[in-house]
């Protein structure tokens, strides 16, 4: 897969990364919130000989369902993090060594930086939906038994 870095590969030192996540990479994602996408990352990995630093950012377009008429939606993104360890502990260690995975890295901040809630703006909803929706408001009181 790609992106997947394997540290014992890699000399000491700066080393960067540009990639980008597509509709593919997040629809291939099971149980992921995220229908689809354009989102282009930047990492800047600084290998040390007791660990690493990471610096990764993130920006593009996510597309997700809107939790008022489950439609789908368009969202932005715009991330960065830093991510430091003295020890190899953010790593897995499988049969290719120890390994970085910096897909799954930029998917994790994409998703952690998506607003809890996810709703078209005013107006934007699907109009049978939103149609459906206020006629099962509550527009006034009920009197008390």
């Amino acid at each position: 897969m790609e992106n997947i870095i394997n540290l014992d590969k890699l000399e000491i030192g700066i080393h960067h990364f540009d990639f980008h996540l597509d509709t593919a990479y997040f629809q291939a994602i099971e149980k992921s919130e995220l229908l689809g996408g354009e989102v282009d990352a930047k990492a800047e990995l600084n290998l040390l000989p007791s660990g690493f630093d990471l610096n990764i950012s993130v920006e593009g377009q996510v597309t997700v369902t809107c939790d008022r008429c489950l439609e789908p939606m368009s969202l932005s993104v715009s991330a960065q993090d830093n991510m430091t360890t003295d020890a190899m502990d953010a790593i897995s260690e499988n049969k290719k060594g120890n390994v970085v995975d910096l897909n799954w890295l930029a998917y994790e901040l994409t998703i952690v930086n998506l607003p809890l809630v996810h709703c078209h703006q005013p107006g934007g909803c699907n109009p049978q939906m939103d149609t459906l929706l206020q006629s099962h408001l509550c527009t006034t009181e009920e009197p008390e038994a």
